[in-house]
């Protein structure tokens, strides 16, 4: 594209309003050179970058890209074996820490959003990792670019020093100042600086009292800056240490400077990738600033703008016009009074197709579609030069003729005036035979003209076709609106006479334009009507699409609310029925404790099983809904017989048969506990072989497994005991026939408990200290009856 196309059209306005969104410096120097591409496949991907900016910015807000620098002159000076200062290996640090943020951020948008970002994940893909370098930079320099103690332990060792010689000096030189004498011979009682040296305020006329040498004076001269004979050598010392300290730094800063240069090439690459970034997220911010959208793009030569405002008039001002031509229609002769709107609407069509190829969003709306012109040629408004002699007219052939000999039929031509600054009737011949011209070899084109002759230029032409700016006679004042396929006409007569022309004068020159012209233009008013009796017709037909979409998406939503709710008064009653189940459980094994603590306490004769069996009987007490969801009996594949193994759906535990005693009961071996169960509730299982003897078994009501072993290391007296006593019952339950009690060593008292438990249990059968290889006397190994 040519530098005077993009400032005619003012796409450099464009790109400066674009760049402001920029957050670097390397950013906007990208932005500066942002110019339009002609290569199809290219435009599609810049558009579909800024279009995953946009939706990044939608679900998250903004970027995290703060901290950037253009560290390409450091890089630079590096990779030329120069020192870099502190400050620019903290701004080389913080651009390298700026990529790390970003890549983790779109990592994160790419774990977390339901977005496709294909384009910001390859090139975060391609950031280069450097967060070695960042650590070392950062390990050196501060935050201020200043080199830390630790950077080496030389300068450290250094600094250590400097600050006891220089406390050295001030504690000197404080003593002076509050000498008997001092509120007479000094100035001011502080310790100051000059030239490097600490120094004392003394008034010039007892110099001779402070003997020493003087580094400055006032400027009246009545104080001179004294540094006394006592300090000069620890003075020299502080100096002395100063130039170590300064060469230990340029020692680390050469060394840093040298890491740098190793990675020069990566930290190019490094900016670049981070500046595109910056300039794609630009773009997205300038469209969405501007309520810009993505367009289609095609090589067809098809334009399609919906509702295309001009981006650089205000969005309360500008008048949006739907522009479509490039199919059936490749040229379009725009007609009409100054002042119309003609050359925004030129200016509109050619900033938007500059403005997708160079991969920004349209001021238009979703829909839109733009063609990718391999050129794009405009002469527009008065460039008349007064240094080279030119007139109007002359001016505007030269750029004519240029473009004549460039354009093809992949070009954009966009004409203002057309033929203007001449004779009219000349004027008016060579505007039809250039439009003939570029017309004929299929250019796009849009034309913009006052000669009348061009009125019924796209009549008699495939292909052409006339276009106007609206003028509302009554406020003498145009709309700005573009009605496609209606000439412009002349409203001379109309505007003359509302301002107060007599109508002889007005009917007497009437006479003068002849019969045809008046035919003309009573066809021009009566396509106006029409074309506005049709745009009133669509506009009740979209209120009435829109209202119906409304409606519908009313009931959707009602629906969904219905559903919605529906689901949640299920979950509201689910919820309800555990709650009572679960209270049931607590309440059962509130009992069975108040139990066992009869037993231990009182004495009760309460034997074990029949604790485990008042487990059960309670369990079974849950409401009969909660157990009728719970329970899914089956039908038995085959009819019961004694010795059969079958599951207790109730309890979901496995079984032998011992006896039947009715019809629809039987006697079911469960464990150690013998039960009288309904058949209904029973499944019949095939035989398997023989499982291994320490198998964990899930335990009745629970979904978790019962361990071959309980650690009760850490746990109270009270506590361990409760925990011991339930486990016992939850490995009886299970056919457990030896299991282990972590207590742990410590002191003893919670094994001697757990022990003195054990022996009191009527189910246990023997107990032991566990073996070397099983934990010693931190284990209690448990043999059940």
């Amino acid at each position: 594209m040519e530098n005077r196309v993009l400032k005619t059209l003012e796409f450099d306005k464009i790109r400066d309003m674009a760049a402001t969104h920029c957050t670097s410096f390397a950013g906007r120097s990208y932005m500066e050179k942002l110019v339009p591409v002609s290569d199809f496949d290219e435009v599609v991907k810049l558009l579909e970058e800024t279009d995953e900016g946009l939706s990044i910015l939608r679900v998250r807000g903004n970027v995290p890209m703060g901290g950037i620098s253009d560290i390409r002159p450091h890089a630079k000076r590096a990779q030329m074996g120069g020192m870099l200062s502190a400050y620019e290996l903290m701004e080389t640090a913080n651009t390298i820490r700026a990529s790390r943020n970003l890549r983790q951020f779109i990592e994160a948008i790419v774990a977390d959003e339901d977005i496709e970002i294909p384009h910001f994940i390859a090139k975060k893909d391609a950031i280069p990792i450097l967060t070695g370098l960042e650590h070392e930079i950062n390990a050196c320099i501060d935050d201020n670019a200043h080199v830390v103690d630790s950077a080496s332990g030389s300068l450290r060792t250094i600094r250590q020093g400097l600050r006891m010689q220089e406390g050295r000096v001030r504690e000197k030189l404080e003593s002076y100042t509050r000498g008997k004498n001092a509120a007479t011979m000094l100035s001011d009682a502080i310790v100051t600086i000059r030239n490097d040296r600490y120094v004392i305020p003394v008034k010039s006329e007892y110099r001779s009292h402070y003997r020493g040498v003087i580094h400055d004076m006032s400027s009246s001269g009545q104080t001179l800056f004294i540094e006394p004979d006592a300090v000069v050598q620890a003075n020299n010392e502080i100096r002395r240490l100063k130039l170590q300290e300064q060469e230990e730094i340029e020692k680390i800063l050469i060394d840093l400077s040298a890491k740098v240069q190793e990675v020069a090439h990566d930290l190019f690459t490094l900016v670049a990738i981070l500046s595109e970034i910056d300039v794609i997220l630009a773009k997205a911010k300038f469209g969405k600033a501007h309520k810009c959208t993505k367009p289609e793009v095609n090589n067809k030569g098809y334009i399609r703008l919906t509702k295309a405002r001009h981006p650089l008039l205000s969005m309360e001002e500008a008048v949006a016009n739907t522009i479509e031509f490039g199919k059936d229609i490749t040229t379009i002769v725009i007609t009409g009074p100054n002042t119309g709107g003609k050359t925004v609407t030129l200016k509109t069509v050619g900033l938007c197709t500059l403005m997708a190829q160079a991969g920004l969003p349209i001021p238009a709306l979703d829909g839109s579609e733009v063609a990718v012109f391999d050129s794009i040629y405009a002469d527009i408004g008065d460039e008349q030069s007064i240094e080279q002699s030119l007139s109007t007219f002359s001016s505007h052939m030269v750029n004519i003729v240029d473009i004549l000999e460039k354009y093809d039929d992949r070009s954009l031509i966009i004409f203002d005036e057309l033929g203007s600054g001449t004779d009219p009737q000349e004027g008016a011949a060579l505007a039809i035979s250039i439009l003939d011209e570029v017309h004929g070899r299929g250019a796009r084109v849009m034309a913009t003209t006052h000669y009348p002759e061009l009125k019924a230029y796209g009549y008699n032409r495939p292909g052409v076709a006339n276009a106007s700016v609206e003028f509302d006679v009554d406020t003498l004042s145009p709309t700005y609106r573009l009605l496609i396929g209606v000439p412009g006409r002349s409203n001379a007569f109309e505007i003359s006479k509302r301002l107060g022309l007599q109508d002889r004068v007005i009917d007497r020159a009437k006479k003068f334009t002849g019969t045809d012209r008046g035919e003309v233009d009573s066809m021009i008013l009566s396509l106006e009507t029409s074309r506005v009796q049709s745009e009133k017709d669509a506009e009740e037909t979209h209120d009435i699409l829109l209202e119906t979409d409304r409606l519908k998406r009313e009931l959707e939503e009602k629906l969904a609310e219905f559903d919605n709710k529906k689901e949640r008064m299920e979950e509201k009653a689910k919820e309800k029925a555990k709650k009572i189940i679960e209270d049931a459980k607590r309440e059962s094994e509130a009992i069975i404790s108040d139990l066992r603590a009869m037993r231990l306490n009182v004495g009760a004769n309460v034997k074990e099983h029949e604790l485990i069996e008042a487990r059960k009987r309670l369990e079974g007490a849950a409401p009969a809904e909660a157990k009728k969801k719970a329970v899914k009996a089956k039908a038995a594949p085959r009819a019961l017989q004694t010795g059969d193994e079958v599951k207790v759906l109730s309890y979901g535990q496995k079984g032998t048969l011992i006896d039947k005693v009715s019809d629809h009961e039987w006697i079911v071996q469960i464990g150690i506990l013998k039960m009288k169960l309904n058949q209904s509730g029973l499944e019949f299982v095939k035989p398997e072989k023989e499982k291994k003897q320490y198998v964990s078994t899930s335990v009745a009501g629970r979904d978790t497994h019962v361990k071959m072993e309980l650690d009760l290391r850490g746990e109270r007296y009270e506590d361990a005991i409760f925990r011991t006593e339930k486990y016992l019952d939850d490995a009886l339950l299970s056919n457990y026939h030896q299991v282990s009690i972590i207590h742990g060593k410590g002191t003893g008292a919670l094994r001697q408990g757990i022990q003195q438990f054990l022996k009191n249990h009527s189910r246990v059968k023997t107990y032991r200290f566990g073996e070397a290889s099983e934990g010693g006397h931190g284990v209690t190994v448990v043999e059940l009856k």
